[in-house]
């Protein structure tokens, strides 16, 4: 288990690479430690093995939805049932009517920010994700996800 000491492992899964390095970049300058994998499969062995505190995902990637099939595989390991995700997708730029109501389950990330995002809110919300404790209904939320 970290310490409060160790810094934070945020991994970024998004097949964009200016987007990677310039939030890279931005999480590193505030003391995070950043991963990153440029696909879905990737990402999710990358987790298994680093199991970061955070992780930023992208939807659109090599298939217009990978992102949503790759949040709901990592919800079904017990390692990163209750790791924080943020969605940072441009899905909603590029498919304005397309909504997902995040209090609906069936994709349960914590947070979704629209690309182009904002640097400021990002780097906030990561570091609210990473200093949380869960919520109990959050655990109630992710014990009922392994049913």
């Amino acid at each position: 288990m970290k310490t409060m000491s160790e810094s934070k492992t945020v991994l970024i899964i998004d097949d964009d690479r200016d987007f990677v390095r310039a939030i890279q970049t931005l999480l590193e300058s505030s003391g995070f430690k950043v991963r990153s994998a440029a696909s879905g499969r990737e990402g999710i062995e990358l987790a298994k093995a680093i199991e970061p505190d955070l992780i930023l995902l992208d939807v659109m990637m090599s298939e217009r939805t990978e992102g949503f099939f790759v949040l709901q595989e990592m919800r079904r390991m017990p390692a990163l049932s209750r790791t924080p995700v943020i969605v940072v997708s441009s899905i909603y730029t590029d498919l304005p009517s397309f909504r997902v109501d995040p209090e609906a389950g069936w994709l349960p990330a914590n947070l979704f920010l629209a690309k182009p995002v904002e640097p400021a809110r990002l780097l906030a919300e990561a570091i609210r994700l990473t200093s949380e404790s869960p919520s109990p209904a959050d655990i109630v939320a992710a014990d009922r996800r392994q049913q």
